[in-house]
């Protein structure tokens, strides 16, 4: 029987020892550096003041690709072939990717609204044909509460890829209104009448200044148009409150609400 000869194998032996060593070198430094990365990461988030559900999310999901990565540069090291791995686990991963494209939009959606925050809970937005208050913002969807009290449930991929309104994000907002008085009727009482009702309304700020002026010479009308600012949640307090005062106040200026007529001219 052959005698085992050391210096036969010494060398074998050498080689896949110094790989191994290399592998476990960039296996415990590639870890380290992962981990490093990760709590970096979730400090940057916490400071930025992301939704407090989304960062160990992210950061879990971070960490666990890093360490995939080093996991893989470390089988490198050693000599394993990887490539048809990798590619097995390409395919698997395009197959799921396109079996969930909807959902993996919708999340993408989510994690860049989070992010980004185009809106926030509580703001009230005008989005994919609704309008509302947001009262959550899910990882896949968004939940509304309409005005008349409807949940609307959107998803995030349609709301991070398209265009949407968000009423709440300024701290002001300017108010329009367009008021016709009857051809003939005093010009200058209805500018004046209208500057005492918005000087009696202190919602109504004095900075930017009201604007009044004739707009248009319409049909069976003079149209007047009045915009003033005022602050976001008083919007729509001072906008039905001036058409009421408006309607009470006009027929003591002796001004004349208009209303579309015809006149007939009949031949003998």
């Amino acid at each position: 029987m052959e005698s085992f000869n050391w210096n036969d194998y010494s060398p074998m032996m050498v080689e896949y020892g110094t790989k191994l060593l290399i592998a476990l070198v960039v296996l415990i430094l590639g870890l380290w550096i992962a981990k490093i990365i990760t709590n970096a990461v979730r400090k940057s988030m916490m400071k930025s003041k992301m939704d407090d559900s989304l960062v160990p999310f992210l950061s879990s999901l971070i960490g666990t690709t890093l360490k995939i990565l080093v996991v893989i540069s470390a089988l490198g090291m050693l000599g394993v072939e990887m490539t048809s791995f990798i590619a097995l686990l390409g395919a698997a991963g395009l197959a799921i990717g396109m079996a969930l494209s909807g959902t993996l939009q919708n999340f993408a959606g989510g994690v860049m609204i989070l992010v980004f925050k185009p809106y926030k809970i509580g703001d009230f937005i005008d989005a994919q044909g609704y309008m509302g208050v947001v009262k959550e913002i899910q990882i896949f969807n968004t939940i509304l509460n309409t005005p008349d009290n409807k949940i609307v449930i959107i998803p995030n991929g349609g709301l991070s890829t398209s265009s949407l309104t968000n009423y709440s994000k300024m701290d002001t907002r300017r108010v329009d209104w367009t008021f016709g008085i009857a051809y003939g009727d005093n010009v200058d009482n209805a500018e004046k009448a209208l500057t005492k009702l918005i000087t009696a309304d202190s919602r109504i700020l004095k900075d930017p200044e009201p604007f009044i002026a004739v707009s248009a010479l319409a049909d069976s009308s003079v149209n007047i148009v009045v915009r003033v600012w005022v602050k976001s949640e008083d919007y729509w307090g001072v906008f039905f409150d001036m058409n009421k005062s408006v309607y009470t106040s006009f027929g003591g200026e002796g001004l004349n609400f208009p209303f579309p007529q015809m006149d007939v001219h009949l031949d003998k």
